[in-house]
């Protein structure tokens, strides 16, 4: 009897620490605690991530089959724009998914995030040397080269593949967010990159704001998007298959699953590894290795 008493004691402390290994590891407690929060007192402030509905579903991208890995929208063009590794180009789509334009990169490395930054001016990330590049694409622009391009490397915790995976912009503050996927998870704010004004000089800082990033119940980053209307940050997780919007002080406001059965979806995102929102606030996403979603919310 005491054999079996003490037994059970030992398998309940291993589930117990099980149980706390997997809160940690999956931030199980700090979503729990949110999404009771907001099912208690929704918040009205938010963009309401949580109304989308998708609208256009694991639609692939016909010519593509490299990995997919970014997603930027262009208001002036009124196009999307994405980047591949596999082999490196900067492609250009329609908001329906579909190619317009094609073009290679030379010198990036492992290209992983593209921002659009100012009428045709382009942000690249280089995950694995964090070099962030800054590119113009013109209408007769047949390749970019990395070495004929404005460049800042941060060299901050390289960590080989686990390195700056998204890119937002914020046009009115002049910030540019830059997300690391993990080990550790991070989000930092620079400021005076990209440089576009020549009768200054030439002055990077960079800002982390660690209360914000602790409230990350996520377990990657893949990609991020700044809402100019409301000042909030979206964060894409693959592995957490959610999108979480920040307020401007960081603290969560909504989410948007990339579960089946949630936000109308048949099927669970594989890999999701891009956002791009419009100024009418269309949420546009894709996942590896070529499909393309859109969400949106609907009519009052």
């Amino acid at each position: 009897m005491r054999r079996f008493v003490r037994l059970l004691l030992v398998l309940a402390a291993v589930g117990l620490l099980l149980l706390g290994w997997a809160g940690q590891e999956f931030r199980l407690f700090e979503r729990g605690w949110f999404n009771l929060k907001t099912w208690w007192q929704p918040v009205e402030r938010s963009i309401g991530l949580d109304r989308y509905r998708v609208v256009l579903e694991a639609q692939p991208i016909e010519g593509l089959d490299d990995d997919i890995s970014a997603l930027t929208y262009d208001p002036d063009r009124k196009t999307l724009f994405t980047v591949t590794n596999a082999r490196s180009e900067l492609i250009e789509l329609s908001l329906d998914g579909r190619i317009l334009r094609r073009v290679p990169l030379t010198g990036f490395g492992d290209p992983e995030a593209v921002e659009y930054v100012g009428p045709n001016s382009y942000v690249i990330t280089d995950e694995r040397q964090q070099r962030l590049i800054r590119v113009r694409l013109e209408v007769d622009t047949l390749f970019l080269d990395a070495g004929d391009a404005e460049q800042l490397t941060l060299g901050i915790g390289l960590n080989g593949n686990k390195g700056f995976e998204g890119l937002a912009y914020d046009s009115a503050g002049k910030r540019l967010f830059v997300a690391k996927e993990r080990d550790p998870m991070l989000i930092y704010e620079v400021h005076g990159f990209p440089h576009d004004n020549p009768e200054k000089p030439y002055a990077v800082h960079v800002v982390q704001d660690r209360k914000r990033d602790s409230r990350l119940f996520v377990r990657d980053l893949s990609s991020l998007q700044f809402d100019e209307r409301s000042g909030h940050l979206l964060a894409l997780s693959d592995e957490s298959r959610l999108v979480l919007e920040l307020d401007v002080q960081g603290q969560p406001l909504s989410t948007l699953s990339l579960r089946k059965g949630f936000q109308g979806l048949q099927a669970t995102v594989p890999q999701a590894e891009g956002i791009a929102m419009d100024e009418a606030g269309t949420i546009y996403l894709v996942s590896e290795p070529n499909l393309f979603y859109v969400f949106k919310q609907p009519a009052d």
